[in-house]
């Protein structure tokens, strides 16, 4: 069919980001769910050039998934769409499949048409089981919930904000292939903050970077990383689940953007032994009637009581956390002191080393640095898992606390024997979802090589769960 007769919402970059930063503006905000609700659907039913809504979801692990809703069906079944959970590692059994999804009409987002195909536009689903509660499993569903019940009974607002690193390779679909040849191959050779402009890695930041601009990302800095094909595109802080979001969103842009180049951006921790790994050092702070409470002009470091507190109980518990920080058996190459890897459970201003650093801050920019996280991590449960053992977990009595000879778990198997031990987590997950957690990332550890070594095995990227192929988890 002639694409002129289909005439499917097509919007410049410039409107896009207007539309983006309005919606942005009013989630920041706080507007009211069911006014922002009215306004949504007042547009989808007025805009006849959109065809279908697409709605994104996590699983437990943190694959975003997407479900294309015809425009019309949506907005008059809105509040009935079904799918099959069983289906979606993690979540139900088969014997009680049916879950529902929600619309977070606040996370709606208008998205390029040369990257997302015409006449769509994006919202996020929350996941609601059948008593009409949010589903247990769904990350953000929780995260959302706590960050709301800290707002309503602390006036609190969590902060965030996400360096999210990642390579970009030769070839479509590097990472699905990668048992054929053993090997990623660059596509740059260059190093830290050095690409010519129209080499291919530079050519991919500014596209990818063009179109979180366009989804009003609100962009700070972007360049080539350490190792050679390594990026990292920056933007700005905002409210958590917003940030969550926005992480999601940063690797399904980052993706299709080099799919259609011809390439593949992949986020596994350390792809590549003898080069930096690559991180997502999540900064974080609590606002309270827009001033910070982690700043303190006359406070160590210049921090306040509170921050540090927050900072005591996240490495008091920096054992237990690693398994939800670092998911994957190759999350654990990286953490190798020899380039640079934080996996010191101690806090520093200086020390790159250690799992939590100070930045240099202000009143408005004071915040808390936790750089043991890799990118491959569940945004969700990850900025969850922080806040709330910063906010209620308890502080360890150990001399030299923030400065002991503590270390993270330099394989998944330590770090499952923590993360299935700890009490703690039973708390912050409850037991059901801390057991599906804990035996999904055990299935994946028992098909790798139990030994890292020195080279990047073949299981270690086949069975990632940002990288597996559905037929191949259904003949195990």
């Amino acid at each position: 069919m002639p694409n002129e007769l289909r005439n499917f919402l097509s919007l410049s970059y410039p409107d896009l980001e207007k539309l983006n930063r309005e919606a942005k503006k009013d989630r920041r905000k706080r507007v009211a769910p069911e006014e922002i609700q009215e306004k949504r659907l007042k547009y989808l039913e007025g805009e006849d050039s959109i065809k279908a809504v697409t709605v994104l979801f996590s699983d437990l692990e943190g694959r975003l998934h997407m479900l294309d809703y015809d425009k019309k069906f949506l907005v008059s079944s809105y509040d009935n769409l079904t799918f099959d959970g069983s289906s979606i590692r993690g979540f139900t059994a088969q014997r009680e499949s049916d879950l529902r999804l929600g619309i977070d009409w606040a996370a709606f987002y208008w998205p390029p048409a040369d990257v997302f195909g015409a006449g769509k536009v994006l919202v996020f689903g929350e996941v609601i089981d059948k008593s009409g509660k949010p589903y247990a499993g769904d990350m953000r569903g929780m995260l959302k919930s706590f960050a709301q019940k800290q707002f309503d009974e602390n006036g609190y607002t969590l902060n965030a904000a996400n360096e999210i690193e990642g390579f970009l390779f030769q070839g479509r679909d590097a990472e699905r292939l990668f048992h054929k040849h053993c090997r990623f191959d660059y596509v740059n050779q260059g190093g830290y903050y050095h690409s010519l402009p129209g080499d291919p890695l530079r050519e991919f930041i500014d596209t990818a970077a063009e179109v979180q601009r366009a989804m009003g990302f609100e962009n700070e800095k972007d360049h080539p990383e350490v190792a050679p094909s390594q990026f990292e595109i920056n933007y700005s802080y905002g409210e958590v689940v917003a940030a969550a979001d926005q992480i999601q969103l940063y690797k399904l842009i980052c993706r299709q953007v080099a799919q259609q180049m011809g390439m593949t951006a992949s986020f596994l921790p350390k792809p590549v032994v003898g080069v930096n790994g690559s991180g997502m050092h999540t900064n974080v702070s609590i606002t309270k009637g827009g001033t910070s409470l982690f700043w303190d002009a006359e406070g160590n470091e210049k921090l306040s009581p509170m921050a540090w507190d927050f900072i005591d109980r996240i490495l008091t518990y920096g054992n237990d956390l690693c398994l939800l920080l670092n998911p994957s058996v190759n999350a654990y190459r990286r953490l190798d002191p020899h380039f640079e890897a934080p996996n010191q459970i101690k806090a520093s201003a200086t020390d790159r080393g250690s799992m939590i650093r100070v930045p240099i801050g202000n009143e408005k920019s004071a915040r808390v640095e936790v750089r043991s996280v890799a990118p491959d991590a569940n945004p969700y449960l990850v900025l969850y898992s922080i806040f709330r053992t910063g906010l209620e977990g308890k502080k360890a009595e150990i001399e030299n606390l923030r400065q002991a000879e503590r270390y993270l778990p330099d394989n998944i198997y330590t770090a499952l024997e923590d993360f299935r031990s700890s009490d703690w987590i039973t708390e912050l997950l409850d037991g059901d979802v801390k057991q599906r957690y804990a035996d999904l990332k055990q299935g994946s550890a028992d098909r790798c090589a139990r030994l890292l070594g020195t080279f990047v095995k073949s299981p270690e990227i086949q069975f990632h769960h940002e990288v597996y192929n559905q037929y191949l988890w259904n003949d195990f």
